[in-house]
């Protein structure tokens, strides 16, 4: 099962690798924001491979907890934020609660205690490596959950203003599916990683990582017709 995490890994980098250039070209946070998730994404997907083909160590589950089950959906969720609010004050603000985020999720995951035995599953489950209840364990109920209903939300608006215009038709569409991919990833990948199942948890990581890929290129087409609005992910 290392097979489909790695190739999620390698979309999840070249996704990254997109956004990059968009923001190199365009210089807009949001664009920045996405790639860093990305490329959290690719790292927590690696770890998974990694973990699955020669066992799990605490800094392979600690880079696929932190990065990939906390981590990368605040990161979405701020640079749609960004994209829908386009205020640079509002910008900094969630730039600041960023850095917060991810200093505090770090230093609870390194600070955690953790059961060695556990990290001897397939997949294992926070619950079962940091203890029921405790500060790590709930990092993504904290952070993660959250962060996905503001990403979704978000994107759901976008195309709904975009919605019976033809010219944005492929942004609208492209907005569906990123966000359809996003609950790929957080409804059945969540799921399967609670329960331990390492196949279906791997194909759900792939599946949902392509989707939002998928969504990504499809908004990133050129409308046929100039007008105004906007959508997830787009150049």
């Amino acid at each position: 099962m290392w097979v489909f995490p790695l190739v999620a890994a390698a979309v999840a980098f070249v996704f990254a690798a997109l956004l990059v250039r968009q923001y190199v070209r365009r210089r807009r946070s949001y664009q920045l924001l996405w790639a860093i998730a990305l490329l959290m994404y690719a790292a927590a997907s690696l770890a998974v491979a990694i973990g699955a083909l020669n066992g799990w160590s605490r800094l392979a589950f600690e880079v696929y907890w932190v990065f990939g089950a906390v981590l990368n959906v605040p990161f979405l969720a701020a640079g749609e934020l960004q994209l829908l609010v386009r205020n640079r004050g509002i910008e900094l603000a969630l730039d600041v609660v960023l850095v917060f985020v991810v200093a505090y999720s770090i230093s609870v995951a390194r600070g955690a205690l953790y059961d060695a035995q556990a990290l001897a599953q397939q997949l294992p489950s926070g619950k079962h490596v940091f203890g029921d209840g405790t500060p790590a364990h709930r990092l993504p109920q904290l952070i993660s959950i959250p962060s996905y209903l503001v990403l979704v939300v978000g994107a759901l608006w976008s195309a709904w203003r975009m919605r019976g215009r033809p010219g944005l038709k492929d942004r609208f569409f492209g907005t569906l599916l990123i966000a359809i991919g996003a609950t790929i990833i957080a409804g059945f990948g969540s799921t399967f990683a609670a329960l331990g199942d390492l196949p279906l948890f791997s194909v759900s990581l792939l599946a949902g990582i392509a989707v939002m890929f998928l969504g990504f290129l499809r908004a990133s087409r050129q409308p046929s017709v100039t007008t105004a609005g906007a959508a997830p992910i787009a150049p």
